[in-house]
């Protein structure tokens, strides 16, 4: 058996993700402390105040992979979003309103996936990814990426995403790379 065998991946909805808050931390840290992320205690508590607050909306959903000693090895989760949604709204050159056009439905938007660096490279992140993606029924997925994180970005487009912006997500942030994943035609 090799070792991403061993690794369990679970899905979970808004609520189990929520009891399962202080693992999606640990792995959240983790991966999001080292470079080029950088990121501080400070910025962590401000991500996990906004995680609070979105694993109460109904259709969140999330994914966990574990060891088979129940370590945390891997997380991903996101949800719809809603027509008012500001995902779009920092982009560095508009889209066209079609490609803007969110209903709570259309769009399912991918907020994190990460995978501690042990078990990179083992399909723990692609097994995340589907399994947080298991029953949408959106027509697409929307993410952003760091454009200097090579490893992700060879992921995303080996998964069949394309490029279609870049954004500075927050104000300060550095330039990502916004990524979209057709699932299914309009209306299917």
């Amino acid at each position: 058996m090799t070792e991403s065998e061993t690794i369990a991946v679970e899905r979970m909805d808004g609520q189990a993700v929520a009891r399962a808050e202080a693992e999606f931390r640990l792995v959240y840290a983790e991966v999001f402390a080292e470079k080029p992320y950088e990121e501080t205690p400070e910025s962590i508590d401000a991500s996990f105040r906004g995680f609070r607050s979105r694993v109460r909306e109904a259709p969140f959903r999330g994914a966990i992979a574990r060891t088979g000693n129940g370590e945390p090895v891997g997380i991903a989760y996101g949800y719809p979003l809603s027509p008012s949604t500001g995902w779009w709204d920092r982009l560095t050159t508009p889209v066209s309103d079609e490609l803007r056009r969110e209903d709570g439905r259309r769009t399912f938007g991918l907020m994190e996936l990460a995978v501690r660096a042990p078990w990179r490279r083992l399909g723990v992140a692609r097994r995340l990814h589907e399994a947080v993606l298991a029953d949408t029924t959106a027509e697409r997925v929307l993410l952003k990426t760091r454009s200097d994180v090579e490893a992700a970005q060879a992921a995303y487009r080996s998964w069949g995403y394309g490029k279609v912006g870049e954004a500075h997500p927050w104000d300060g942030a550095d330039l990502y790379d916004v990524m979209v994943l057709k699932l299914r035609a309009p209306g299917r």
